[in-house]
């Protein structure tokens, strides 16, 4: 067997390409999963925070909330916010939903991720429930509401950028995971038959 070494320069490139392809691949299986963990850590590129709580504060001050959504441009579903903007007061409990239809003729799962617009506002922008948190899983047709429960924290008018800021962008892009296999085999429980499949092989997986 050659040692790589004793390769030609060309296929000693297309090799090293390969594997970066390759590792560039397994790396994508868990992409949306660690960067929803990451930024929700570090509030990087307007990533939201994560609360147990509703805030102690509310301010005088109004603030309008506007929502956005998108899908993967192999992910077969149609996803949109139900209401486009929401006008309410720093440090006010908002909720909010999505509404989210399977378009294919087989079960598909998905996960979100998030970001707001400007990403100054990231931090400061609070939620207290989501959708987003988990893997979600519809069947063929089916049409859910999914709902999203948040805050804009009034240190927000304390910050030396975001305290100009009057209107934040909340947006949400479904990507398509494996459909878990508990739910495929329970599928088959309830119909007595073949167990449901997940269609194509996922781009992305939990």
């Amino acid at each position: 067997m050659k040692k790589l070494k004793d390769l030609s320069p060309v296929t000693r490139t297309a090799l090293s390409a390969g594997g970066v392809v390759i590792l560039m691949g397994s790396l994508a299986w868990a992409a949306v999963p660690f960067y929803n963990w990451f930024c929700s850590v570090t509030g990087y590129g307007g990533t939201t925070m994560l609360s147990d709580k509703e805030s102690d504060v509310v301010l005088d001050r109004e603030i309008l909330v506007r929502f956005t959504a998108a899908v993967a441009d192999d992910m077969p579903w149609r996803f949109r916010p139900v209401e486009t903007e929401m006008r309410m007061r720093i440090g006010e409990t908002g909720l909010a939903f999505y509404e989210a239809t399977n378009l294919a003729d087989h079960p598909v799962a998905g996960q979100a991720a998030y970001n707001v617009a400007p990403y100054s506002a990231g931090e400061f922008f609070d939620k207290i429930e989501c959708f987003c948190f988990t893997q979600q899983v519809l069947q063929p047709g089916e049409t859910v509401l999914m709902p999203v429960s948040f805050y804009v924290d009034p240190e927000i008018v304390n910050h030396r950028e975001a305290k100009f800021v009057n209107a934040i962008t909340l947006n949400y892009t479904f990507y398509e995971n494996a459909v878990p296999a508990d739910f495929l085999q329970a599928g088959l429980a309830s119909q007595g038959g073949e167990p449901l499949t997940s269609g194509a092989p996922a781009a992305i997986q939990n």
